[in-house]
């Protein structure tokens, strides 16, 4: 049966009570134009919009440096330990709302530290709310520190050094920002050096760049799992080799539609995805700027390209798998999953 066929439809009510991960999350792309004024007030700052609704207006992206340009201004607001903890609370909030029983989050340090913020202070405001996630929600929580791409892969070795002090609260590293032009081979040496240290390595490719990225980001870089990867199904080869070495994708739909990756959500390669045995995951990338949360993103994308229950189950089964909590963390996700589908099926 295809990820397309006539299978049974799920109901808006069931994709949002289904128990997920999120593993796909800019915790700076989180940041709602609300906060965003709040905290600009607080610290002083003169945003260049006069109100909510004009930042809001400015959302009209055309690829991924328009939103870019936009996400840094946004993240100009942040300065304290407070800042950053606000931020990532308003985030776990609404996560916990979406059922969301685990998240690993991205942060950007270089993003602050360019701006004299100091990385003890991101971390440490990040970290804060972390903990209280898992104290008020039980929820799984971890950070994933990027690399921004379009910067050196000297300036990211001076950022994997100010992390070093830090290694116990943040899992792993990411590679983000500018794809296209900045291929993951550029910053070899560094996710090496993180290996050495014992991170998890992801890596955003295929996402405007090309299934060679994705390549490259495996071999080059040994990551574990590939952030969007939706331009794999142009490649035969690595579609096989993505389903025999069940490499992880995390996919963002209504990003991918606002960045015009896909101007259609229903031309989306995800059911290619399914359809092959790819283990792919949703989730919500940057979602204050992309107009949708974790059950917003699955609401809106199984109307779009017609996704049964079973791929919904999958789709949440698939993140339990590609996350990296332990083996005991898994087992529990994947009981409280089994035990929210049968009570469905029951009722």
């Amino acid at each position: 049966m295809t990820a397309t066929a006539s299978a049974e439809r799920p109901d808006a009510s069931f994709l949002r009570g289904l128990p997920k991960a999120e593993l796909h999350l800019h915790i700076e792309g989180s940041l709602e134009p609300e906060l965003m004024f709040a905290l600009a007030e607080r610290n002083g700052i003169a945003l260049p919009y006069s109100s909510v609704d004009e930042l809001r207006r400015a959302y009209d992206f055309s690829n991924l440096q328009s939103f870019l340009d936009i996400y840094y201004a946004g993240a100009s607001v942040l300065r304290t330990e407070q800042d950053f903890h606000d931020m990532a609370w308003a985030y776990f909030q609404r996560a916990h709302a979406d059922n969301v029983i685990h998240a690993e989050l991205f942060f950007d340090p270089q993003t602050h530290t360019a701006r004299g913020v100091a990385f003890e202070t991101v971390i440490a405001g990040l970290d804060s709310a972390l903990q209280r996630a898992r104290s008020e929600f039980g929820m799984g929580a971890e950070l994933i520190m990027c690399f921004l791409r379009h910067l050196s892969e000297a300036e990211a070795f001076e950022t994997l050094e100010q992390a070093e002090p830090h290694l116990g609260k943040f899992i792993g590293v990411g590679l983000d920002s500018s794809e296209v032009g900045h291929p993951p081979e550029k910053f070899r040496q560094v996710f090496a050096r993180a290996g050495q240290l014992g991170l998890h390595r992801v890596a955003h490719a295929g996402e405007e760049g090309p299934p060679a990225y994705i390549w490259s980001a495996l071999d080059e870089l040994h990551a574990e799992r590939i952030d969007h990867g939706v331009q794999a199904p142009k490649d035969a080869t690595l579609m096989q080799r993505l389903v025999a070495e069940r490499i992880p994708l995390t996919v963002c739909p209504l990003s991918n539609q606002k960045l015009c990756v896909f101007p259609d959500l229903r031309q989306h390669s995800l059911p290619q995805l399914l359809d092959a045995g790819v283990v792919a995951t949703l989730n919500s990338d940057d979602p204050a700027y992309f107009g949708g949360y974790m059950n917003q993103n699955f609401v809106e994308t199984f109307d779009a390209l017609g996704l049964g229950r079973e791929q919904a189950i999958t789709l949440a089964r698939n993140s339990f798998e590609a996350s990296f909590a332990d083996a005991a963390h898994r087992r529990r996700y994947f009981d409280r999953l089994q035990e929210y589908v049968a009570q469905s099926g029951a009722q």
